[in-house]
């Protein structure tokens, strides 16, 4: 029973999130705010929402293994799987999208992250400088894709794809979007809550610290919508964009999420984390290095690799 209280609260987490994105980006195109400062901030924040409130409510309820390992085994999921499994049904051309920058930033985030869980607690202090440098990148996300818009696609700017948000529809009425918006909020604590309360259980049930549930049930659970998402596009044709998504939501995993996490609570590192998942985390993302900066695409022989390289490590923290 505890299982299906546990996939309900995932369950409800993923449409709440989603209810929160659409009707929160509808409203802020109402208001006037640019498409593209709505699809850089609140579309990004929107859709981690689930992981944000787990987080969030595993540092309240006195169990930061399971915050810490939720965004820790996520980042690790979404580099060996979500990139994996699609690669196994379609060619991912890495070399169509210039990622050398986002690259070059996420593995700065993590370098950060891994920098402050030596100091052996996830505080304030941390949580400040993650938040301030997740600021800054937002900052030069948005100056970017002004940069061009402005003069079009000179070698100093970033691509843009972000006019049309995610979510967005023009005709949808006023009541819809409160409608959404009642929805995410109240479904997002609620999904939390449940989620939070079955995997500690689960955990006690079965023997093993909340921080490997954080980063097996957990952390795999919040990583679906990404994999589903990656999925489609490659039976699409179009999984292209996969790399970019994912690198995008590894960095607002590790500075967003825990650098907000921090400000309600304090997180003490498990030492499970020092000694072995951060460097699996830094592993993984340090494979993306010939996709990124060689042009290399992800091929079936590369999805295989991935997605046993994910089973192997799923295997040793559960044992």
């Amino acid at each position: 029973m505890v299982f299906l209280y546990a996939a309900l609260g995932l369950v409800i987490l993923l449409l709440a999130g989603d209810a929160l994105v659409k009707g929160a980006v509808n409203l802020s195109l109402r208001m006037g705010i640019p498409a593209l400062i709505v699809s850089l901030t609140i579309v990004a924040f929107g859709t981690s929402a689930p992981e944000l409130l787990i987080s969030i409510q595993a540092a309240l309820d006195g169990v930061p293994g399971i915050a810490l390992g939720n965004v820790v085994g996520s980042n690790t999921a979404n580099v060996l799987l979500v990139l994996g499994i699609p690669a196994l049904i379609t060619v991912i051309h890495s070399s169509t999208h210039d990622t050398r920058k986002s690259y070059a930033i996420m593995l700065g985030a993590t370098g950060l992250f891994i920098a402050l869980a030596f100091r052996g607690v996830f505080d304030w202090i941390a949580g400040l400088i993650m938040l301030a440098v997740m600021a800054a990148i937002l900052w030069d996300s948005v100056r970017d894709a002004l940069c061009h818009r402005k003069n079009g696609k000179e070698a100093s700017c970033e691509p843009d794809e972000l006019e049309e948000p995610e979510g967005a529809d023009p005709d949808m009425p006023g009541w819809k979007i409160a409608f959404y918006l009642v929805l995410g909020l109240v479904g997002l604590p609620v999904g939390a809550n449940l989620l939070i309360d079955s995997a500690t259980e689960i955990a006690a049930m079965f023997g093993v610290p909340d921080t490997v549930i954080g980063l097996t049930l957990v952390a795999l659970g919040t990583s679906l919508p990404e994999l589903a998402t990656t999925v489609m596009a490659a039976i699409r044709k179009q999984a292209d964009v996969a790399l970019g998504n994912v690198i995008g939501s590894n960095v607002f995993n590790l500075l967003a999420i825990i650098g907000v996490a921090s400000l309600i609570k304090p997180m003490p590192v498990d030492p499970q984390f020092l000694s072995f998942d951060l460097w699996v985390m830094l592993g993984a993302s340090l494979i993306l290095v010939p996709f990124v900066f060689l042009g290399r695409d992800i091929g079936r022989v590369w999805g295989v690799i991935l997605s046993a390289l994910y089973v192997g490590y799923v295997t040793v923290v559960l044992i």
